[in-house]
């Protein structure tokens, strides 16, 4: 269950794949896409990455940064950041604490099996850090799209 829309995003400070300190509040002023994903070098995470990054300038158009949260490693996000070269910061919470402070952790089943894992979800979080929008189970086909939609929505209100 993901956190509800009109409540402050939880701030947060972690490592990105630089292994440079991140904090979300310092994109205060900025409105952010914040979208977590399972896994590092995976189909549907490397697509859903992908687009991200082949949509950059669009995004950069609407006013947006895009940071991506996974409970990889800082090594792992840095292989899989160069391997696609992926123009955007992933956050590495292997902890997992980022991911339970905005819920995105659930039961998920893969061959049978059930197990606890992030739910791809992703945040449109505005200017004055206030959560505006969130797509807490994520179709990864169309996904960039809809959220730019979403972005020039919420900023026309």
């Amino acid at each position: 269950m993901a956190l509800n829309i009109k409540i402050k995003a939880p701030d947060f400070k972690a490592l990105t794949d630089e292994g440079i300190e991140f904090k979300l509040s310092s994109l205060k002023g900025k409105w952010v896409v914040l979208y977590f994903y399972p896994k590092d070098n995976t189909s549907g995470c490397t697509v859903e990455a992908c687009d991200f990054r082949d949509n950059m300038a669009r995004i950069t158009k609407a006013g947006a940064v895009v940071i991506g949260v996974s409970p990889d490693s800082v090594k792992s996000h840095d292989g899989f950041k160069s391997k696609f070269n992926l123009n955007f910061a992933l956050v590495s919470d292997t902890d997992k604490e980022i991911c339970k402070s905005y819920d995105v952790m659930g039961e998920k089943s893969l061959y049978g099996r059930k197990f606890v894992g992030v739910i791809r979800t992703t945040y449109i979080i505005d200017p004055q850090g206030i959560i505006g929008y969130v797509d807490p189970k994520v179709s990864v086909n169309g996904h960039v799209d809809a959220i730019l939609n979403k972005l020039k929505e919420l900023k026309s209100n």
